[in-house]
């Protein structure tokens, strides 16, 4: 095999006539470059649009197997569902109408009273409203002793509407200990009010 190849006899016009070894790299750099040229003029947005669907792929079957989830999980949501409002029902039910907020803060300084507190301080507040109830704070300040006190705090929760207590601070000596405290009690607002 004659690898003294002069490129300058080579004819562009007769290339039958080449060596074959000529012939033959030529045939592989042609190759090459068709091969390059395919893959960038196209396998390369392929690869691409391959690689963007796998990605979307991957978000999909994450969605699907939440959703998934919740679907098989759907008659547990819907029992929990109506469980929860139930359950707001009955809270609501829980929160006093306007006209029912006199009697309950009777009921609140009755069960200070009956625990043998005295009462220096019962001052309702202006009302706070949300989205669907108002806050009414009292601020108290009720002396007495220790256990007295937690009466009354038990005495408060037991109420049949809900009333929180909230700042609480006792002071004083052993002998006669003073509580401050703010007492929140709620009413829900009707639809006027609400509006």
């Amino acid at each position: 095999m004659d690898l003294n190849i002069n490129f300058n006899d080579l004819d562009l016009e007769n290339v039958g006539n080449w060596p074959p070894l000529v012939k033959g790299i030529s045939i592989l750099i042609l190759c090459i470059l068709t091969l390059g040229a395919g893959y960038y003029f196209d396998t390369q947005h392929q690869w691409q649009e391959l690689e963007r669907v796998r990605a979307k792929e991957s978000v999909l079957k994450k969605d699907f197997e939440t959703k998934q989830a919740k679907a098989a999980n759907l008659d547990a949501y819907k029992q929990q569902m109506q469980e929860m409002k139930e359950s707001f029902g009955t809270m609501l039910r829980q929160l006093p109408s306007k006209t029912e907020v006199p009697d309950l803060l009777v009921d609140i300084t009755q069960t200070g009273l009956a625990t043998g507190l005295e009462f220096e301080l019962f001052q309702p507040r202006a009302e706070a409203p949300k989205e669907f109830y108002a806050e009414l704070p009292i601020s108290l300040r009720v002396t007495g002793g220790y256990h007295k006190f937690g009466e009354f705090v038990s005495g408060i929760a037991a109420l049949p509407r809900i009333v929180t207590l909230h700042d609480i601070s006792i002071s004083g000596s052993d002998q006669s200990l003073v509580m401050n405290a703010t007492a929140k009690t709620y009413r829900y607002l009707d639809e006027d009010e609400a509006k």
